[in-house]
């Protein structure tokens, strides 16, 4: 049986998240099977070592024998109550303890959950309707912000979507990341309009483009110039750069926090957090109103406890830096070899080699890679038992389950299928 044609029977393009349809390099999905370490295995028993990392949460590896007896424990004790929990309450003050600017938390179940009720929190808590977010940049598929979205509306060449009421729509003002005067055009031409700016500290869904010089500290200046909320997405960079995520690597503080993939330790889960007067606007405490039957649900908060209690061991991320620096310095090394120009950005466990010879900082930068020869590269990966997010403009990962023989393994494929498509 055709697995995917079959599938495309009873699912939507086959798929349940577009991207994974492979759309944008072509061919047929991988379907996984089962997962250990830095692998995953398909239904035919091939093996491939694994950088997607199931987009982000399996830092500690897949399947990870601690994580997973948590939540058989939890399971036999029960999946979901629809009521309050000590786990809850454990995994909450782990969060406040790690991040700088968060003094309350609220669970949920999606990243995209938690943006959608930060967005509704911070209107609620200005008494303002617009927002701000950066062309590029994908928060998930709440409507109000899958204008000029990145991810897999970026890959699928549909930065917007039919469906999203224009009204919805005209409330949202896009700037350019890393353009502070874009930022600031927008507040003169809204005065006293704007609720928040909403950004990835490190955008992860066009690729992986850093933050330059002084542009998060700019945005925290703006936003205290004209008494807006400064949101930082951390669904992707939360406990991926450090264990306070970017906030606490760059040093600048937010007014709410979105959190979600390594949280979960591999299950559903999101948060956001931020400012305790803000966050005493949601209910039951305030009038902005947020709710969710799994929101908080043991599996998911046992998984996550025991995921932070293992990213919180001495040495965890060194170790992981140290790998990552590895693989980085070895595809680097390639690059150079072949006499390849491509513009490769990193930073930590995160990495993004765009087919472009210009530095991408930018929407703008990152559209020029050329889509049709990473998917030849992408191929040629695949065929050599390495998989990689099946777009451009998505993250590859590593995790701590990675082998410094799996690492080489990898740096040598890469070599190859570069040649093989150059």
């Amino acid at each position: 049986m055709n697995l995917f044609e079959e599938s495309k029977k009873y699912i939507p393009g086959g798929v349940n998240s577009p991207v994974r349809a492979f759309g944008s390099v072509g061919g047929e999905p991988v379907f996984v099977q089962k997962s250990k370490g830095a692998k995953i295995y398909d239904v035919n028993g091939k093996e491939y070592i694994d950088y997607v990392c199931s987009w982000g949460p399996m830092i500690l590896g897949h399947t990870d024998d601690d994580v997973v007896n948590s939540i058989c424990e939890q399971a036999k004790l029960g999946s979901s109550f629809g009521a309050p929990t000590e786990l809850e309450l454990r995994l909450a003050k782990k969060v406040v303890e790690l991040f700088p600017s968060i003094d309350m938390v609220r669970m949920v179940s999606s990243g995209t959950e938690a943006v959608m009720s930060a967005i509704r929190l911070a209107r609620g808590f200005t008494k303002r309707d617009k927002i701000i977010k950066f062309e590029g940049c994908y928060h998930g598929h709440s409507d109000s912000l899958l204008v000029k979205a990145g991810s897999g509306a970026l890959t699928f060449n549909q930065p917007s979507s039919p469906g999203v009421p224009s009204d919805f729509a005209k409330y949202t003002l896009i700037a350019q990341y890393n353009d502070i005067d874009s930022v600031k055009n927008l507040f003169k031409e809204n005065k006293n309009e704007i609720a928040c700016v909403i950004v990835e500290p490190v955008a992860g869904n066009m690729g992986v483009v850093l933050p330059e010089d002084n542009f998060l500290e700019d945005l925290r200046k703006v936003c205290d110039e004209n008494e807006a909320i400064l949101i930082f997405d951390e669904v992707i960079t939360g406990f991926r750069l450090s264990e306070g995520g970017a906030q606490k690597y760059f040093n600048v503080m937010p007014d709410l926090t979105t959190l979600g993939k390594i949280l979960g330790g591999g299950l559903p889960v999101g948060a956001y957090g931020g400012k305790r007067e803000i966050m005493e606007y949601v209910s039951p405490v305030g009038p902005v109103y947020q709710a969710g039957t799994l929101s908080g649900n043991p599996l998911a908060m046992a998984a996550g406890f025991k995921t932070l209690d293992k990213l919180c061991a001495d040495g965890f991320y060194s170790a992981l830096r140290e790998k990552s620096e590895y693989l980085w310095k070895g595809f680097a090394k390639n690059l150079e070899k072949l006499g390849i120009n491509f513009c490769f950005n990193k930073i930590e466990s995160m990495g993004c080699l765009f087919f472009t010879n210009e530095k991408v900082n930018s929407f703008s930068t990152a559209v020029k890679s050329d889509t049709k020869l990473y998917a030849k590269f992408f191929h040629e990966m695949l065929k050599r038992g390495i998989n990689l997010a099946p777009s451009q403009f998505e993250a590859m990962f590593v995790s701590a389950a990675h082998t410094d023989n799996e690492l080489d393994i990898t740096i040598k494929a890469h070599f190859e299928s570069l040649k093989a498509v150059l």
